[in-house]
């Protein structure tokens, strides 16, 4: 059954959230299309998280019927199917920057360029805004 039955009608956002995006896949998949700019069924399968094929189809296939990402055929092979983070999910952007930094503070073995702090530091809404601009930019 699709995550969008199980959806939980609280009123809390937290609940909310977590229903929508609060798994582990779900949030690297989200974490991979901002940040590492994945678009492909096989970017995601070569990422370093290992997740598995039946995995990765399911949560592509929550996160488009939740509005977090579209899919379409690439126009330069039509056999090949790219991924984008609709507005929805491209407003995630702060949100994934306060967990890195976050996990960064809490988690001696989280792994995160130190370029990318020093700019979540230096001006964390124009990264996020930069991150969602570009999730955004249908000119890839």
């Amino acid at each position: 059954m699709p995550r969008e039955n199980k959806l939980r009608n609280t009123g809390c956002p937290i609940a909310f959230a977590l229903d929508t995006f609060g798994d582990r896949w779900s949030l690297v998949i989200i974490r991979d299309m901002l940040i590492k700019g994945f678009q492909t069924y096989g970017e995601f399968l070569e990422g370093d998280e290992n997740i598995s094929t039946n995995i990765l189809a399911d949560r592509l296939q929550e996160l488009e019927a939740l509005g977090i990402i579209s899919k379409q055929r690439d126009p330069d092979n039509g056999r090949r199917v790219l991924y984008r983070l609709t507005e929805k999910g491209a407003d995630l952007a702060p949100i994934m920057l306060e967990i890195i930094c976050w996990s960064r503070k809490y988690d001696g073995n989280t792994k995160v360029q130190d370029r990318i702090v020093e700019r979540i530091e230096k001006d964390r809404h124009g990264f996020a805004a930069e991150l969602k601009k570009r999730a955004l930019d249908t000119d890839k």
